[in-house]
């Protein structure tokens, strides 16, 4: 499993082979299986990779992500939403937003292959948050990677104690796992609490209001708590702030930036802060590292 030491230097990701192959440049076929919309414009992907060793012996970490390629399009980062504890695929979470998305919306279909390098970048440290109280929060499509950590949660439940989540969205067709969330919410193994900017008459008999007042509603118990949040840059400003006026360490909340990756290995500078390139040191940081890296949050 991923060591996850303190800082993003020390994190640099000496290790370049990734489970694609030695070669972390190169692509290996992927399958897509099946697919389902999520909200207008966004779509779950679902694959295997075409090798059925490399299938069985795929490995990741919540919070890390791959590159998917089309031969003669182009390629992207994209988090993964899935759980290394379900075995055998992956998925994406995808949003129609570019060339290489609108491809795959209009021309790519279930049993086509495309190709995927990585896992890649650094995930969050769930060894380090066995045993305790796990909190997060999620704003948007930052919902995609950290419903991969709620799955590897769930899945090994008695490693954790309480497990919380926030998610706001926009409006009630934006809520991504809708179904999903509230069927958790049922059976009782996480606390689930969903909310809309807005309802724009749209059938919601939950909360209406910003992800960040469900924080003032949450008891924590902050000795023994660790906070993640992924979510748009303005909800960073706020959510932070109501970390911090709870108590919680920097060092004990963790965020998953994506900041303008492309190639993801550290080569083509596109998403370097000074020294810090997130696709090598992140997309996975902790406050304590991103504070001093505005630019990272807020870009």
């Amino acid at each position: 499993m991923l060591v996850f030491p303190g800082s993003p230097k020390e994190r640099s990701a000496a290790r370049r082979s990734v489970a694609t192959g030695l070669n972390p440049y190169l692509p290996a076929p992927a399958r897509i299986m099946r697919t389902r919309d999520l909200a207008p414009g966004v779509r779950l992907y679902e694959f295997r990779f075409v090798d059925h060793a490399l299938a069985e012996a795929l490995r990741w970490t919540p919070g890390q992500f791959v590159m998917l390629s089309v031969m003669g399009v182009g390629e992207a980062p994209f988090s993964l939403p899935s759980s290394p504890t379900r075995r055998g695929t992956f998925q994406l979470g995808i949003r129609r937003a570019g060339t290489l998305t609108g491809f795959l919306f209009d021309h790519i279909r279930e049993g086509d292959t495309v190709g995927i390098r990585g896992p890649l970048g650094n995930g969050f440290p769930v060894e380090s948050f066995e045993g305790n109280d796990l909190l997060m929060v999620a704003g948007g499509l930052g919902m995609v990677p950290l419903r991969g950590l709620l799955q590897y949660a769930l899945d090994l439940r008695e490693r954790f104690r309480k497990v919380i989540l926030l998610y706001g969205s926009r409006d009630p067709g934006q809520v991504l796992f809708r179904e999903e969330l509230e069927s958790v919410a049922r059976m009782g193994d996480a606390d689930i609490h969903l909310t809309v900017d807005e309802t724009k008459d749209l059938p919601w008999s939950g909360r209406v209001g910003y992800v960040t007042a469900l924080l003032d509603e949450v008891e924590l118990d902050v000795p023994r708590t660790y906070a993640v949040a992924c979510g748009p840059p303005i909800f960073y400003k706020f959510t932070m702030e109501k970390l911090v006026q709870k108590k919680l360490a920097k060092g004990r909340i963790f965020l998953s930036l994506e900041r303008r990756m492309e190639c993801g290995v550290g080569k083509c500078g596109h998403c370097a802060v000074g020294y810090t390139f997130t696709c090598l040191h992140g997309p996975v940081f902790s406050y304590w590292d991103a504070i001093n890296l505005p630019e990272l949050i807020y870009t």
